[in-house]
């Protein structure tokens, strides 16, 4: 059975900083694209961040500079480096990956990916 375990998140204060980690079992996903995207309550799942299989980034512009995106191959672990939270950050946080290895580029959009964590939940305060 294929599973992505998201974990990091938590509670902090604006200006503060979190990492995710997006573990990977039942199959390895070192080469194929995977990507987190958030949730706010009353809003639309929404496109973070991506990293190809070659392993190229792409961000929204609402994180770009702020967020990292990385993976470790040997873990089949995709991590989300956050930094300079801002209020505005706070939603679940979802780890996605596309099931087709090599599959070039990225995708922004949510029916791309076929598997799904469970969410990790991210709280900013002011």
């Amino acid at each position: 059975q294929v599973q992505l375990v998201e974990s990091g998140g938590g509670l902090v204060q604006a200006g503060g900083s979190l990492r995710l980690s997006c573990a990977a079992s039942g199959r390895t996903f070192g080469n194929n694209r995977m990507a987190w995207f958030r949730q706010a309550p009353g809003k639309e799942r929404e496109f973070v961040a991506a990293i190809s299989w070659r392993g190229n980034t792409y961000y929204a512009d609402s994180v770009k500079g702020r967020f990292t995106i990385s993976r470790d191959g040997a873990k089949d672990t995709v991590y989300l480096q956050m930094n300079s939270l801002k209020p505005e950050d706070t939603a679940v946080y979802y780890c996605a990956a596309d099931r087709v290895s090599y599959r070039g580029g990225y995708s922004e959009r949510p029916q791309t990916y076929d598997y799904w964590g469970q969410g990790t939940q991210v709280t900013v305060s002011s």
